[in-house]
């Protein structure tokens, strides 16, 4: 028998669950200093008091969401009179949707689903809180996908300005930006009444990158089952990309590409076979967030040749019966969402013609795509 061959009922994986890309590590590491800085924001909630409101900034993949939901996991050891809400605005990008979260977490079922306006639905939650002498901390994770349908705005004034008209009512809100190069800004009548503590989470550098990689490499596998130089070109491809879940996703497919080779070690290889499917972790993860109509015009987007949005429109309207308004509106969010760019030419009418064209390469577009 051939040791170095893996048996069949045999794994490399000591704890599978340390790749995941929804574990909470128990070690949190590198973030100290933004850690310390949400605490300090949202201790007066404990005390009963409205928290002080935060805006986390920084690329995707920096642990932004992981340092919130550790917040909050401390905290709730500390006080039942907090209600913690975090909420996901890719999936729920409308004002109704963060508002029917809060209601589910607060009452333990669904709103209706028709036939109840936002403010009534509001007001239920506020009632609910004063007469509970509850606080409620909301964090608003990618609160971008909120601005490309104008709700941000108004869920966010409506949660900051509720204590006016509803007296006993504390709400703190946390809003998640992941830094793609487009700078939201909220009206001026938010501005000034969300007044935010900033917490930056910049990309990790090479050192905290190798520590990081390294302590999940201890955890989730079996001894010497990542050479060094194989965790070495991981950290590399996650150095270049700047999003540490493409180092976790890359350890979790590289181990099980060298699991069915039967291996008891992982290969570059598997490393390089793995980061095909993993470098698009990101970009698969947000086209998944888009309606169906979006992922119908990005894919017309990514076939075409540069196209001018007088054509897109037309093979647009053909195959969903939509108006030139909502295309217009889906046209902008790819744009502010950063997969295309829709400039305008200078030609046409009033040199009004936009021409649409990808950020991203088209056939890693129309990968992400595929169902």
């Amino acid at each position: 028998m051939n040791r170095d061959m893996l048996l069949w009922d045999e794994t490399l994986f000591r704890e599978p669950v340390i790749l995941e890309l929804d574990h909470m590590p128990e070690q949190f590491l590198h973030r100290d200093t933004q850690l310390q800085s949400l605490v300090y924001s949202l201790k007066p909630a404990i005390r009963g008091m409205r928290p002080v409101n935060c805006l986390l900034s920084g690329p995707p993949g920096t642990g932004k969401t992981t340092a919130v939901m550790k917040v909050f996991e401390m905290m709730k050891d500390h006080s039942d009179k907090v209600i913690f809400v975090k909420i996901n605005c890719q999936m729920d990008s409308t004002r109704f949707a963060v508002i029917s979260r809060i209601y589910r977490k607060l009452f333990n079922i669904d709103p209706p689903s028709s036939g109840v306006a936002f403010r009534k639905l509001f007001e239920k939650i506020t009632t609910r809180l004063i007469d509970q002498e509850k606080v409620l901390v909301v964090c608003l994770d990618d609160i971008n996908y909120l601005f490309h349908e104008g709700h941000a705005d108004e869920v966010m004034y409506s949660m900051r300005r509720a204590h006016e008209q509803y007296p006993g009512a504390r709400i703190g809100v946390i809003a998640i930006v992941s830094d793609t190069g487009k700078l939201y800004r909220f009206d001026p009548k938010v501005g000034s009444v969300f007044l935010p503590e900033e917490i930056d989470f910049p990309r990790y550098n090479n050192g905290e990158l190798q520590d990081i990689i390294s302590t999940r490499v201890r955890l989730a596998f079996y001894p010497d089952v990542v050479p060094d130089e194989v965790r070495d070109l991981i950290v590399e491809h996650v150095d270049l990309n700047g999003d540490l879940r493409l180092g976790i996703d890359l350890l979790k497919r590289s181990g099980l590409n060298a699991e069915r080779r039967a291996s008891r070690s992982i290969s570059k290889e598997d490393v390089e076979k793995a980061y095909e499917s993993s470098r698009l972790l990101h970009l698969r993860h947000s086209i998944m967030s888009l309606t169906s109509d979006e992922r119908t015009l990005l894919e017309l987007i990514a076939k075409g040749s540069d196209p001018r949005t007088g054509e897109l429109y037309s093979l647009f309207h053909e195959i969903t019966g939509l108006g030139y308004t909502r295309f217009y509106d889906m046209v902008n969010k790819l744009d502010a969402a950063q997969y295309i760019d829709a400039s305008f030419s200078g030609k046409g009418t009033r040199g009004r013609t936009r021409i649409l064209k990808l950020r991203y390469q088209a056939e890693d577009i129309l990968r992400c795509l595929e169902r």
